[in-house]
């Protein structure tokens, strides 16, 4: 091989620059084997299981605890009770949080929050994130309506007492960020980022982030479109990082400051006028 010329895959003039230079080589991902197709869809697959799993055991535990309690709300009712959507979803929650620690840990033998790509925040980027999440959240509130909607939609029906409404938020602000952010920038954003490529990981979920939340906001179109807008910055707070750290910090505070406005607009969940993720 004649050596004035440059070796295959070495840039110009490599040799001459830095005699004796090899060419680097990435060492292999150890969790590569979780973000494959068949991983998605055994996800998905298990994402329908486990609703009916949910609804199940939670139509189960209400026979059973009925008479015991005295409650007297027919079946039909449930599905306009907070109490048993709250209950129903965090163990949807549940099942989803145990099937991914299985595949993960058990299955592939790889550390949990690792895989997912969480990584820890110093102090400034922990209060950056909590700014960025307060912001976006007075930037919801402040975006001028661009859709027209119904004058009441699913969600807002669930706020319908004081009770139901620190419900509401001990979710929105406890349950729904680590275990939302889990699925869509820690799961589904590792998928798509390996199989596709992360500008496609960081609009897709956002899309999906954002259809999981219309059947809530179903009629307010203009919610729905904020929650697209919401989901997209999470993504990308994703993205950019590397890391789920972020999108979660950022969820937790945007949801809390929601929570927050509704709680001192509506004096204490008495009356609705604002809502949020």
């Amino acid at each position: 091989m004649d050596s004035s010329e440059p070796q295959q895959g070495l840039p110009p003039n490599s040799e001459a620059a830095f005699p004796g230079y090899v060419e680097p080589t990435l060492p292999p991902d150890p969790a590569a084997g979780l973000w494959t197709v068949r991983n998605l869809l055994l996800f998905l697959a298990f994402c329908i299981i486990a609703f009916f799993c949910s609804n199940l055991c939670m139509l189960a535990g209400y026979a059973l605890l009925k008479p015991l309690m005295g409650w007297s709300i027919s079946g039909r009712a449930l599905g306009e009770n907070p109490f048993f959507l709250i209950s129903l979803q965090s163990v949807f929650y549940l099942f989803i949080l145990l099937y991914l620690y299985l595949l993960v840990a058990i299955n592939h033998g790889q550390p949990f929050w690792k895989s997912m790509a969480w990584r820890g925040l110093t102090l400034k980027q922990t209060l950056t994130c909590l700014a960025g999440g307060i912001v976006l959240a007075i930037a919801v509130l402040l975006a001028p309506p661009l859709l027209p909607e119904t004058q009441e939609f699913p969600l807002e029906r669930l706020f319908n007492s004081p009770a139901a409404g620190y419900a509401m938020g001990g979710f929105a602000i406890l349950i729904a960020p680590p275990i939302e952010e889990l699925i869509f920038r820690g799961f589904l954003f590792r998928v798509f980022e390996h199989r596709v490529g992360l500008r496609f990981a960081v609009l897709v979920t956002a899309l999906l982030f954002a259809g999981l939340h219309v059947p809530e906001y179903w009629g307010a179109w203009n919610h729905a479109l904020l929650i697209l807008m919401v989901g997209f910055v999470f993504s990308l707070a994703r993205g950019l990082t590397g890391s789920l750290a972020p999108s979660v910090v950022l969820h937790t505070a945007y949801n809390t400051c929601m929570m927050a406005g509704l709680y001192f607009t509506t004096h204490h969940f008495r009356t609705l006028q604002g809502m949020l993720c």
